[in-house]
């Protein structure tokens, strides 16, 4: 079968309701529905990853959307999946752009070369899984490893929003206020509110820290003028990347992460609807390789698949790669829209601080889920080892440096992973 052909439409069976899997829709008007939910789902953490990183949110959106629609033709419309800004990329695109924390990156250009470097190696090794098989992956990154690396992502960025977004003690209380926000939410809303915990959690504090600052006068208030001025439609504010070795030496590393994320997907989605999706990796691999090119070459993040879609489709168990498809549309339309990007640039740094602590806390909490779904056994020494050490690494960000090149936490932790691994399974007493 060739890259990009397939041996039946993508999502031609029609159902009507039950379980609706990745080769079925629903009718359009439910699917339409079904989109704007996951462009909900994927909205918060994809428009916070490039602001932590300085990049333009409203650019992110809209690669988020092409990247999407790369993913779903390159895998035959058989694996759903929303391609969204990756996690990974904003520790090691902070290191090598010395990137403040506030405002545009003065340096995105030498991260966007990093970035494109990390998709050229990812899709190498989706070519490679193309041809040879995954056998040699899960063997190299068993459950330990990838469920060690995926809570490290989360871990690694906890001092940014404790550290860097809350400027004084009553920034600190709002964050505080936004988490409980997003937990209430969670655990007490039913039905589609609860499954937009993330989103309505943070219109909700929102309006708390309006109250508290324009009202009160507790603290820095609420500005919307620039929503008020901004164009309904517009073009993004493109970037063109620059190729420095430094930089591309210490983002494109983050391939093993992305492999590790796209694997969990793909299992995850596997054992969610029942068909083996196993077939389909090295395409998945190379799709998300080429949108994460392509979003580097305009400006973008790199992106990746996302969790908070896998969560939606879990509440729903409708997996129809449609769906994705209307996703990516919305999305594109929205990236297109700088009254949009006004409006996500308007959300007071406090607030997007406590749900930040939310978002990378759900991202460590993932990786600990494989653990459980994959019953590692920790009983066993050769296990323990490998998942400590990879957590305090990443953590505490443990760099090496090797001359002018530094590898930080996230790297450390996700290469000392997998050689511990190969290492310590030597052993016959592991």
């Amino acid at each position: 079968m060739g890259l990009f052909q397939w041996t039946e439409r993508p999502a031609q069976a029609l159902q009507s309701g039950g379980v609706i899997g990745p080769d079925e829709r629903l009718p359009w008007p439910q699917t339409a529905l079904m989109g704007v939910q996951h462009v909900i789902a994927m909205f918060g953490a994809t428009v916070l990853a490039p602001i932590l990183m300085g990049f333009d949110p409203n650019l992110a959106i809209l690669m988020s959307g092409i990247g999407t629609l790369i993913f779903f033709l390159i895998t035959g419309g058989k694996v759903p999946s929303y391609l969204g800004s990756s996690f990974a990329f904003i520790g090691v695109v902070i290191a090598a752009t010395a990137y403040a924390g506030k405002g545009p990156n003065a340096a995105i250009g030498v991260a966007l070369g990093g970035i494109i470097a990390c998709g050229l190696i990812y899709t190498l090794i989706g070519a490679i899984v193309q041809a040879v098989g995954t056998g040699w992956i899960e063997r190299f990154m068993p459950p330990v490893v990838t469920g060690a690396v995926v809570a490290v992502i989360g871990l690694n960025l906890a001092a940014v929003p404790v550290k860097n977004m809350a400027a004084n003690n009553f920034e600190s209380w709002m964050q505080a206020i936004t988490f409980l926000c997003v937990g209430l939410v969670a655990v007490f809303a039913r039905g589609m509110v609860q499954r937009l915990l993330i989103l309505v959690g943070l219109i909700v504090a929102s309006i708390v820290y309006a109250v508290l600052t324009n009202v009160l006068g507790l603290g820095k208030p609420l500005d919307l003028s620039g929503v008020a001025n901004a164009a309904w439609f517009g073009m993004p504010q493109f970037h063109a990347p620059e190729f420095s070795a430094p930089a591309m030496l210490l983002i494109a590393p983050v391939a093993i992460i992305l492999v590790a994320e796209n694997l969990g997907h793909i299992k995850a989605v596997t054992a969610m609807t029942g068909k083996n999706l196993d077939q389909y990796m090295g395409r998945a691999f190379i799709g998300d390789g080429v949108a994460t090119m392509v979003s580097g070459a305009a400006g973008g993040t790199g992106v990746t698949t996302y969790a908070e879609n896998i969560g939606v489709m879990a509440a729903t168990r409708i997996y129809s790669t449609a769906v994705f498809f209307v996703a990516a549309l919305i999305a594109l339309l929205l990236g297109f829209s700088p009254k949009f990007g006004a409006l996500i640039q308007a959300i007071p740094l406090p607030v997007m601080g406590g749900v930040s602590i939310v978002v990378f806390g759900l991202i460590a909490i993932a990786g600990a889920k494989i653990w459980v779904d994959n019953k590692v056994d920790f009983s066993q020494n050769k296990n323990l080892i490998v998942a400590a050490i990879t957590l305090i690494l990443g953590t505490g960000d443990f760099t090496l440096k090797f001359g002018d090149f530094a590898l930080g936490g996230i790297g450390t932790a996700t290469f000392g992973a997998i050689l511990l691994h190969a290492l310590l399974g030597r052993s016959r007493n592991a």
